[in-house]
């Protein structure tokens, strides 16, 4: 026997086979409608209880500003302002939680407003007919609901719901203080008048209304304060994007409030750019403070030296200078200045010389203020250290101790260091050099000036000392006069190209559309997937179809779903579908008879593979339609183990084959007379200890041979002959066998020992009876119930039986039509 697998050659075939799948799938329609209704009713809500998401964004470009008022020349004190931070520095720093922090401080965002919504407390912000002005350096009530109720537009109910098991806290905004509140924790009600100053031990603060201020009464909402950690972790989602290939950053956040979004996104910028100029112009101011404190001191100096030298001219009567003096003045005046020029580039030298010895981080490395260094390689090489420190630090934030990068920069940190320290060394000896110069010449107009009388000396030094002070006077002016413009003019490297605005953005979430989409695939997707599973898991017979896979045993006809209470449907509603029904089965059965037995006594075996798919019920109304037909007929009980026949007819149990196959009692004691005509009925009788061997002895085929000389039909009602052998053991005397299968009832599987039967020809004469059948879309748009000549399906109803029930729809359409 090949045991292969047998593919369908046929197209026409495999094309019935889809498209009979298609109407199994398409008869559920209306658990497709009600899914998909389902999901877009959980779409719509999903849609409308959703917290709203928006999305906002600014444009800022980062670009290094030097000061346009000063060229390479000018003195590096003022000239120089720091490394404006690159495009990745500065997205670290939008998104650093210091920098959140001082935006949520300068916009007040520890405060949050609240009202009442559809679905949820929502985010009242900018949407608010007041705001909350707290008082400084005050306790107030953290992370608790504050309940304003407007009274009407000049006064207003505060509110507070205390728990006395829940432990509150009190906050100082200045120092972020904290302290716990242990007083009176029942609930607070007061009224107040806008803008009185509430005065309460757990807040102390003004209710100021806003302007354009409509009717208020009636309207309520709340506030609550949160630490300046809670409100700035609200913020971490903060992006800050650079736009490849360009020094443009994208900054955007998402939020339920849109108000917010665009106060915090434009104001992060302005703090932004306020840092970075306060970095760049910090060295200058820096300076100017160090040049303020000498202009002051210099000042002082000049005001009293010029004092003493009008006291003691107008004490020794001496106004001016000889023509000597006048000489060796003007020559020491110019050396002087030299002198003390040159000595205070001596000690910056050694400052800036301990200072590059004895610090790694060259940040705030001493750069000169007010001295005059004629090597610009000084100035520039400490601008690159500085420079290179910054970069250095930087880095280090972002990056591991051996990252390629890093260790770069400290290469070149330590290559400019020994550069710088090379420099200063040789450029101190010299100026010792020129010092000492200037020294011996200044003891050649010392000695002149021995020479001169005491008094003229004296003036003389006075005025040097004045001469002296006063060129640093002037000198200090004009350094102060440039750190002035230094400031007023430096710029911010941060400019804003598009500012964030609200211009009616719709929500980023919930995607409603996208909700949607994913509703109607999701409702249509699940009945599929559950139809299919069902399908594939499906093990019960459904269609005449599903036999005619499975069997190769014929169809003899279909039996419809009994809707009464008896099971003697054909003798009650004799003009009902299943009534029909039967007696097609009835034309059907004489094709199945020989010639040789078509005048005889026939003897039908009715049995199914296990209890409960209508053995009986078929067994009942097949003799009741042959007796009906004029034929003497006899049903005969021989399931023993489970007797039924006896309700429907109202006759006796106490008697009956078994009485007959023990020796009891004789053919004409236990045969029952019935109500229908023609038709007599032998019950099982008691239920015996040995039914299988009363079954296979020779008094049941005397029994059968003496019935078979008084009846036209003999109808066996055997045991399941898939539980048990009895029914095995009686197709020997069937001159034709039905075997019952119900619809939604009977499994598959069990048809496979009758077929194994059948295919080894151990029966014949058998035929398949699909019972309990209900015409339905799903199984099929074709054939089923009538196409093959055995059923009834619609056509029940041309026979006079009842008429199926109309839907509602037709009824409206007949009574529309009628009238």
């Amino acid at each position: 026997m090949d045991n292969k697998f047998k593919f369908i050659d046929n197209p026409s075939e495999q094309i019935s086979n889809i498209k009979d799948y298609l109407f199994r799938i398409l008869a559920n329609w209306k658990w497709f409608v009600a899914t998909i209704a389902i999901a877009f009713a959980i779409a719509y809500y999903v849609n409308i209880s959703t917290q709203k998401i928006y999305g906002l964004s600014t444009t800022i470009a980062v670009n290094e500003k030097q000061n346009p008022l000063f060229s390479s020349g000018t003195n590096i004190a003022f000239n120089w302002g720091g490394v404006s931070d690159r495009v990745e520095s500065i997205r670290k720093a939008l998104t650093s939680r210091s920098h959140n922090e001082k935006v949520i401080n300068r916009l007040n965002f520890y405060i949050e407003y609240i009202k009442d919504g559809r679905f949820r407390r929502e985010d009242a912000y900018g949407k608010t007919p007041f705001t909350v002005k707290l008082q400084p350096n005050q306790y107030q009530l953290l992370n608790t609901l504050v309940k304003i109720n407007f009274i009407d537009n000049n006064r207003f109910e505060l509110s507070v719901d205390f728990n006395e098991n829940t432990a509150y806290k009190l906050i100082n905004y200045k120092d972020e203080s904290f302290k716990g509140f242990e007083e009176n924790k029942k609930p607070y009600s007061k009224v107040f008048l806008i803008d009185e100053y509430i005065n309460l031990p757990f807040l102390k603060a003004q209710i100021e209304l806003v302007n354009d201020v409509k009717d208020l009464k009636g309207q309520s909402f709340y506030f609550q304060l949160r630490t300046i950690d809670q409100a700035a972790g609200q913020y971490r989602n903060v992006r800050a994007n650079g736009l490849t290939g360009t020094s443009l950053i994208e900054l955007s956040l998402t939020g339920p409030n849109k108000n917010r979004i665009v106060d915090y996104l434009n104001e992060t910028v302005i703090v932004l750019a306020e840092h970075e100029l306060d970095e760049k112009t910090n060295y200058a101011r820096s300076t100017k403070e160090f040049i303020d404190a000498q202009f002051r001191n210099t000042s002082d100096s000049l005001k009293s030296i010029e004092d003493n030298i009008g006291k003691f001219k107008q004490e020794n009567s001496i106004y001016q200078l000889s023509a000597e003096g006048g000489e060796i003045y003007s020559q020491t005046v110019s050396l002087d200045k030299m002198q003390e020029q040159l000595g205070d580039r001596i000690v910056y030298f050694n400052n800036l010389e301990n200072y590059i010895k004895t610090h790694t981080d060259f940040t705030n490395i001493p750069a000169p203020a007010i001295i005059n260094i004629e090597d610009g390689s000084i100035s520039g090489m400490v601008g690159k250290l500085t420079e290179l420190s910054i970069k250095k630090e930087k880095l280090s934030k972002e990056v591991t101790s051996n990252h390629p990068s890093l260790i770069a920069v400290n290469q070149e940190v330590e290559t400019t260091r020994n550069v710088l320290l090379e420099n200063l060394s040789s450029l101190r000896n010299e100026t010792k050099i020129t010092l000492n110069n200037s020294r011996n010449r200044l003891n050649t107009y010392n000695n002149e000036l021995d020479k001169l009388p005491k008094k003229e000396q004296k003036l003389l030094n006075y005025q040097r000392k004045y001469s002296l002070t006063e060129s640093n006077y002037v000198f200090l002016m004009q350094k102060r006069y440039e750190a002035d413009i230094a400031i007023a003019a430096s710029v911010s490297d941060i400019s804003v190209l598009d500012t964030a605005k609200d211009t009616g953005q719709g929500s980023i979430l919930p995607r409603m559309q996208f909700n949607y989409m994913i509703a109607l695939l999701l409702g249509t997707i699940f009945p599929l997937f559950v139809i299919i599973a069902k399908e594939v898991l499906d093990t019960r017979v459904h269609t005449t179809e599903d036999i005619e896979k499975i069997s190769p045993i014929p169809i003899l006809g279909v039996v419809g779903n009994n809707g009464s209470d008896s099971n003697l449907a054909v003798f009650t509603k004799p003009k009902s579908g299943v009534a029909e029904s039967f007696r097609a089965l009835r034309s059907n059965i004489q094709f199945l008879f020989s010639r040789s037995t078509k005048d005889k006594c026939k003897t039908i075996i009715v049995t199914s593979s296990v209890s409960g798919e209508g053995k009986t019920f078929v067994s009942i109304n097949m003799s009741t339609v042959f007796a009906l037909g004029g034929k003497k007929t006899i049903l005969v009980g021989l399931d023993l183990r489970k007797p039924k026949i006896f309700d429907d007819f109202e006759i006796s149990k106490e008697i009956g084959v078994v009485n007959y196959l023990i020796g009891e009692e004789n053919i004409d004691a236990i045969i029952q007379k019935t109500k229908v005509p023609n038709l007599d009925v032998i019950t099982a009788g008691p239920v015996p200890p040995n039914p299988s061997e009363l079954l296979i002895g020779s008094a049941i085929e005397e029994l059968i041979n003496s019935l078979k000389d008084n009846y036209d039909y003999i109808i066996l009602d055997t045991p399941p002959i898939g539980l048990v052998s009895d029914a095995v053991e009686l197709l020997k005397y069937a001159d034709s066998t039905l075997y019952i299968v119900r619809q939604n009832y009977s499994q598959k599987g069990m048809l496979k020992m009758i077929n194994e039967k059948y295919n080894k020809e151990e029966i014949s004469n058998i035929s398949i009876v699909l019972n309990d059948f209900t015409m339905k879309l799903r199984y099929g748009g074709y054939g089923n119930g009538y196409g093959y000549g055995y059923g009834y399906g619609k056509y029940a109803n041309g026979y006079g039986g009842e008429e199926a029930p109309k839907s509602l729809l037709k009824k409206i359409f007949k009574r529309k039509k009628d009238s």
